[in-house]
């Protein structure tokens, strides 16, 4: 092979740095690519694609695993569509409302933490008024009296 991509142009493109390239490589999501006469390795264009298809599914909540997991299954298809990825999206995107629900909860109880004016977080964990939930306080002596 005489014509192809170096590492470092491959990365470029990609936006990744050369470590991660041969990173991912090693990992087994992307091929071995060729050598020159001269031992530089030696990829195609469709080493860009499909490091920025790594990098966006990663960017969407796939682990490294994951991503690899539906690379081959990909590669395994032979023309006919193989159930994953409708099914692995619906249980990323189950997994990503799950953490938007719980954020929203951390969310509320800073905002209120700081709105109640807490400044010590020993001395706010042990008051009953004190609306981050360190413990299971009763929910009339959590905002009884002045807080903090």
């Amino acid at each position: 092979m005489s014509a192809g991509l170096r590492s470092g142009q491959v990365a470029e493109a990609a936006g990744v740095n050369v470590q991660t390239l041969r990173y991912y490589e090693r990992r087994g999501l992307l091929a071995q690519p060729e050598r020159s006469n001269g031992g530089h390795r030696l990829y195609g264009e469709d080493a860009v694609t499909a490091l920025r298809v790594i990098k966006a599914a990663q960017r969407l909540g796939f682990t490294l695993e994951e991503v690899a997991e539906l690379l081959e299954a990909g590669r395994h298809r032979h023309g006919r569509p193989v159930a994953g990825l409708q099914d692995r999206a619906a249980a990323k995107l189950a997994e990503v409302d799950a953490k938007i629900a719980d954020l929203t909860t951390i969310r509320s109880a800073l905002a209120t933490a700081v709105e109640a004016g807490c400044d010590d977080l020993t001395v706010c964990a042990s008051s009953a008024c004190c609306p981050i939930p360190f413990t299971d306080l009763a929910e009339e002596n959590r905002h009884a009296g002045p807080c903090c």
